[in-house]
């Protein structure tokens, strides 16, 4: 049991320091507002009275402290040499390159990804969809906003190793949350990749894919599915909630006709616009890798638990 006041007290600094992050124009207050999200999602990582959860509230601390200090270290250098601490002054190479990577680590892009299949797994389900849709919101408004200032060749390259490490890291999972974590990188991959050449567009797909990871979530807790075989014996009891899992599964994957493909072909038709065909052909690649974890999943629901 949770004191409904500690409950309240934590719901609105997670949604204030989100606000405060993605409406400031200040480094420092935009800082603020991160630690504000960060120290009021830890009680609720560790409210399950296991090690796991323990371990993971720890992991989830350490990597975001590190990213805010490097987030500190880069708005410091920066307005010591520009002399402004606004965001949209963000003009020391440096910096960019330091407070890139911090965001990216904040949000669990690659390659430093190592705490959010971690972080997922000691968790509850509930807690899993707070950190890869909610969480995500500040650290994107960041990066959107200082989009124009950071080198095209980190933010590429960023992204391709983000969809490598997605879909090779998410085949050989039993454990859906692990699964989730690595399709959330997988999807990240896409959003900093396209962010170089379209910031706009890459808004559109981290939208568009949280509406789509919200309800698999849902889903999941109202059955309580954790691993891939909870799921091929949900089918019996209920059969629409499995299908809808099986559906969305490849929807996140970008399998046309469904939603998801829709920002992945923008992407690559932006790709191609530019010039970038290589790009374009490797992110195609690396996004049939992750076609087939999601396959198998869709595989393990559909066609080995239905009725003959």
């Amino acid at each position: 049991y949770i004191n409904p006041t500690s409950i309240t007290i934590i719901t609105l600094s997670i949604i204030m320091g989100t606000i405060m992050t993605m409406s400031s124009s200040n480094w420092l207050m935009a800082w603020i507002g991160l630690e504000l999200n960060m120290l009021a999602i830890l009680p609720i990582i560790s409210k399950p009275k296991t090690t796991r959860a323990s371990e993971a509230t720890i992991k989830y601390f350490l990597t975001q402290a590190i990213a805010s200090a490097m987030m500190l270290l880069s708005s410091t250098t920066n307005a010591w040499q520009t002399g402004s601490w606004d965001i949209l002054e963000l003009k020391n190479k440096f910096s960019t390159t330091i407070m890139t990577l911090s965001l990216m680590m904040k949000m669990g892009a690659a390659p430093i990804h190592f705490w959010l299949p971690e972080v997922l797994q000691g968790t509850t389900l509930q807690t899993a969809l707070l950190i890869t849709t909610w969480q995500k919101l500040a650290p994107i408004s960041l990066m959107y906003m200082i989009s124009n200032n950071i080198q095209p060749a980190l933010l590429m390259s960023a992204g391709i190793l983000s969809m490598i490490v997605g879909g090779l890291g998410g085949i050989n999972q039993t454990q859906l949350r692990k699964t989730m974590a690595y399709s959330s990188i997988n999807n990240l991959g896409w959003t900093i990749m396209i962010m170089a050449l379209s910031p706009n567009l890459a808004v559109m797909n981290i939208f568009i894919y949280m509406i789509m990871t919200t309800p698999i979530f849902l889903m999941m807790t109202s059955t309580s599915t954790k691993t891939l075989q909870n799921l091929t014996t949900t089918w019996t009891t209920s059969t629409a909630t499995t299908l809808s899992i099986a559906l969305l599964m490849l929807s996140t994957s970008g399998l046309p006709p469904f939603t998801g493909f829709m920002p992945k072909m923008l992407a690559l038709n932006e790709l191609i616009t530019q010039k970038l065909t290589t790009l374009a052909t490797l992110a195609i690649m690396t996004s049939l890798v992750s076609l087939l974890f999601y396959l198998r999943i869709t595989y393990l629901i559909m066609v080995l638990t239905s009725p003959m």
